[in-house]
């Protein structure tokens, strides 16, 4: 077993334990979900709409991103407490750095990230918007029976079949994602596997 994929399966194991403990941050009004965003299927729902402060931190990370600066990037990240990018305790910037000495570029993995669709998810009364959008459902409502011919392709594509078959087992989406409070706090940066090994 690869570090990257001895690393995936704790990041997969403990993920959403850890990022629903996340505390939000007082400070402004929040948005709220859309009425259709739980009674609607998925294809009938509005889109998502960023608000104001999540688009300007999203357009910040993107910008570094493209630049390729890590050091930005772990910035920006160490300006939030409760800040996850990995679940052993690793200093944001030494993980990232680990993670592009075996092969996984952050900066790529992140631009790629902002180009797929965005999901909303309420955790404790506050907004998250969460790239892709299907890591913003619970696992429950990703079992592929319940996705439309689009969303299990892309599923696939995104974490492939040992993806799914944790999704069956009850376990959360197991693959990259990052997700961005509705006033701006820039909640995690999570690998996820490593589809390429």
């Amino acid at each position: 077993m690869t570090w990257s994929r001895a690393a995936a399966v704790a990041l997969a194991g403990v993920g959403l334990v850890l990022l629903g403990a996340c505390s939000p941050k007082e400070g402004g009004p929040q948005p709220v979900l859309p009425e259709d965003s739980l009674t609607h299927p998925p294809h009938e729902r509005q889109p998502v709409v960023l608000t104001e402060a999540a688009e300007e931190t999203r357009d910040e990370l993107l910008s570094y991103a493209t630049a390729g600066s890590l050091t930005r990037l772990s910035r920006k990240a160490n300006e939030y407490e409760d800040f996850v990018s990995n679940f052993g305790g690793t200093p944001h910037r030494e993980f990232w750095d680990l993670m592009r000495r075996t092969g996984v570029d952050p900066n790529l993995r992140l631009r790629a990230l902002f180009d797929l669709p965005v999901g909303m998810r309420q955790i404790d009364g506050e907004i998250w918007f969460v790239w892709p959008d299907l890591a913003a459902r619970d696992a429950h409502d990703l079992i592929p029976e319940k996705l439309t011919f689009q969303e299990r392709r892309r599923l696939r594509e995104l974490i492939g079949d040992d993806g799914i078959e944790k999704i069956r087992r009850g376990e959360g989406y197991p693959g990259m994602r990052t997700a961005i409070a509705g006033n701006g706090r820039w909640v995690y940066y999570v690998l996820g596997q490593d589809e390429e090994d």
